[in-house]
């Protein structure tokens, strides 16, 4: 008989179950040694590249002790073009410069040993004299590499987090809040235009507003301070009649409580 093939069905994986085993963290030992080996790596490579640019600098007319600067100014120079090229973020200035400087000194580095080599095992001769092409580069190489290391301390690093300062807004008059239930607000943008009031009004409401009292007029009444009022006011103890464009909250002597009710 034939039998019918059941399709495979398409495995999931279970809610609650990584897809992917967990990564096991490495051992102590193995943490140590790559922490500690990369330092010691950077020393001994140092030490194996000085000789080779001792070498060099000696066959382009330095002398011996003052030869050895050379060692120390190339493994400078691979230090700080290094540490500018990994801290500069992107696009930063000097930090094209930095990286072009770090592969440099690499490969000043690398050219100096099979050079030096190449005079130690004889397939290259500094007799009757150095050849002139040796001289003039190593001789270039410590004037050059001070020239990149001055531009790079001049190229301005941005600070991280800074954020430009917008230009300040143009001053707008703020907008009239309401501090009473019937005073009704102005909505933002509205432009208010100036009420000139006619003579004979302009005279009445003078009358009238004689017989209200102003806030101080009210703090002498009960002989109290400005702000006690005003407090007064904000808790509803005492109402104004009326707010007064150019003298603030007017009271009406009538219906003002007496001092035991608002004290």
């Amino acid at each position: 008989m034939k039998t019918l093939s059941r399709p495979h069905a398409r495995r999931t994986p279970r809610a609650g179950r990584p897809s992917h085993p967990p990564s096991h963290p490495a051992p102590w030992w193995v943490r140590w040694f790559t922490n500690a080996g990369r330092p010691i790596v950077a020393v001994v490579v140092l030490i194996m590249c000085a000789p080779g640019e001792h070498h060099l600098a000696v066959l382009a007319g330095w002398d011996g002790r003052l030869a050895w600067g050379m060692a120390a100014v190339l493994a400078a120079y691979a230090g700080i073009a290094a540490s500018v090229a990994s801290n500069r973020p992107a696009g930063s200035p000097g930090k094209t410069s930095a990286v072009v400087g770090a592969f440099v000194s690499l490969g000043a580095a690398m050219a100096a040993q099979p050079v030096s080599h190449a005079f130690v095992t004889g397939h290259l001769s500094s007799s009757p004299r150095t050849p002139l092409w040796l001289v003039v580069i190593v001789s270039c190489v410590p004037p050059l590499v001070f020239g990149h290391l001055l531009h790079l301390a001049a190229t301005p690093v941005p600070r991280t987090g800074e954020t430009p300062v917008p230009a300040p807004a143009p001053h707008a008059a703020p907008a009239f809040a309401p501090s009473l239930p019937w005073e009704r607000a102005v909505p933002p943008g509205a432009r208010l235009l100036p009420i000139v009031p006619h003579a004979a009004e302009t005279d009445r409401d003078s009358r009238e507003t004689h017989r209200f009292l102003t806030t101080r007029e009210v703090a002498d009444r009960y002989k109290v301070s400005v702000s006690t009022v005003r407090t007064w006011k904000d808790r509803a103890k005492i109402r104004p009649a009326f707010v007064d464009p150019s003298r603030g909250a007017m009271y009406d002597p009538e219906t003002l409580p007496n001092a035991a009710a608002v004290g």
